[in-house]
């Protein structure tokens, strides 16, 4: 009998990774952005089959090590699908290696003054769309510097820069996969649990098939949580200015902090506190009601630096190395276009949002045009007033506490979004499995949704289509609550 059990396993394990196999060449090599019904099928083919494969192999490390990297593997000859930020990735890359700044002028600008200062400037133009062409850059210096390399190394070649990018992309991923799985030690989590960001197939289609680099924003933040845990808080300092350089979004961290580095009364482990038993749940740690171990890496570590003097000497490393980053571009009007660039993004832009639609239509109905540029300054404020809420109400003088500080500061921060582009949820996803959390994880699945906008080749939202995605998504964020008490601590 066991050994026909142990053949059934092996017979399904063998179809879903041949499934897999399939359906991401189909995904990588066949797929339009505008087929709709087969961009869902396919995707939630791959979805079923990682969840399958991870439930199978979470005993066999090596095994879902082969098949996330074989998965990405799939992908190296493919030109992005879904996205067209790759094209201007690639005009960035060029525009340095030409002497250009790129923060300094947009695209389609220098086309209108019959300026073709890169190769196959057109076509790059074309590629990436009119509102990329339009606008200046807004991609931090280190995340230009792997667009340089792919200049560099891969000339006037699209495919020879897809594969370069690519590959610094899946070589982030091994990066989190290391210090992932000692953080997840550190937390006293099962190692395994990487994989539901690993082998997910939205990591794996937006990373490395979309070429988006919040994956290598994610590598230098797993780092420097980690150098945190062992107490090397400058290093860390460091890696997390590289992790914003790469992307801003970890400066939504950074006030979290503020009681990590804090000095603060030592746990007297014997009486049983109700506060870290939540705190230890949450980590993913079952407990039994009348005993439980408390680990002092985990718990109150005396490792912690305990003086604000740190505190303030991280934040200088990480404003001065960022700063620092910045200075080979810095002009005066580099900072006006960056900073109203980065304003676009909450008070012009809109997409896949969920409060800000659902305030939109309110004052529309109010005032009888959209009112964006008046909720989105209201909704940034709501965000900062959220983080620092998180920052004072919570302990976050442990590593879970602190991972899931930043994982609802994060959620509050997407909620509250005018825009809402899938890959902005790798972040999420990957501090959701330091936690019990799983809404990250489902929303990971209901996200492609979003990209039923462009099944027309004019762009055009279904707000039912996303009002189903976010009810299911809030439906798992309620169970959360239910089940974890997340807010309790």
């Amino acid at each position: 009998m066991q050994n026909k059990w142990a053949i059934k396993q092996n017979t399904w394990l063998g179809g879903y990774i041949l499934a897999s196999i399939i359906l991401y060449s189909l995904f990588a090599y066949t797929l339009q952005r505008t087929q709709s019904l087969k961009l869902v099928l396919l995707y939630a083919g791959l979805f079923w089959a990682f969840y399958r494969l991870v439930a199978l192999l979470k005993n066999h490390a090596k095994w879902l090590t082969g098949l996330a990297f074989g998965f990405r593997a799939l992908f190296i000859l493919a030109i992005p699908n879904l996205s067209q930020d790759f094209y201007r990735f690639i005009w960035d890359g060029r525009m340095l290696l030409e002497g250009f700044n790129p923060y300094l002028y947009t695209p389609q600008g220098l086309l209108d003054q019959g300026l073709l200062p890169v190769a196959q400037t057109q076509e790059l133009i074309n590629g990436m769309g009119s509102l990329s062409a339009g606008h200046f850059t807004n991609y931090p210096p280190l995340n230009q510097l792997c667009f340089v390399m792919a200049g560099l190394l891969a000339g006037k070649s699209m495919i020879g820069s897809a594969i370069v990018l690519r590959l610094i992309i899946i070589l982030a991923d091994l990066g989190t996969l290391v210090y992932g799985k000692k953080l997840l030690k550190a937390c006293n989590l099962p190692t395994h649990h990487i994989y539901w960001y690993l082998l997910n197939p939205f990591i794996i289609i937006e990373l490395t098939g979309n070429l988006h680099f919040e994956g290598v924003m994610v590598f230098f933040l797993v780092r420097s949580l980690y150098l945190l845990h062992k107490n090397q808080w400058q290093w860390a300092a460091i890696l997390f200015a590289c992790s914003i350089s790469v992307k801003l979004i970890p400066l939504l961290f950074l006030p979290l902090l503020y009681n990590w580095f804090m000095p603060s009364r030592p746990l007297d482990s014997a009486r049983g506190d109700n506060t870290d038993k939540n705190t230890l749940f949450l980590s993913g740690r079952a407990l039994s009601s009348s005993k439980y171990i408390l680990n002092e890496d985990t718990l109150h570590s005396k490792s912690r630096p305990n003086s604000f003097l740190k505190l303030v000497i991280f934040y200088i490393i990480v404003f001065a190395l960022t700063l620092v980053s910045f200075l080979p571009f810095y002009n005066p009007q580099f900072l006006t276009n960056y900073t109203e660039t980065i304003a676009l993004w909450f008070q012009n832009f809109e997409f896949n949002a969920s409060v800000y639609y659902l305030l939109r239509e309110i004052g529309f109905w109010v005032s009888g045009y959209n009112q964006i540029a008046l909720i989105g300054k209201v909704l940034a404020i709501a965000v900062l007033g959220w983080v620092l809420y998180l920052t004072f109400a919570r302990k976050n003088n442990s590593m879970p506490q602190l991972i899931l500080s930043m994982l609802w500061a994060l959620a509050g921060y997407l909620a509250l979004a005018t825009t809402v582009h899938p890959w902005y949820l790798t972040t999420l996803l990957m501090l959701s499995v330091f936690t019990q959390c799983k809404f990250p994880l489902a929303w990971s699945f209901m996200i492609v949704l979003s990209y039923l906008a462009y099944s027309q080749n004019d762009y055009q939202e279904n707000l039912w289509i996303i009002a189903f995605e976010y009810v299911v998504v809030f439906i798992v964020f309620l169970w959360d609550l239910k089940t974890n008490k997340a807010l309790d601590n």
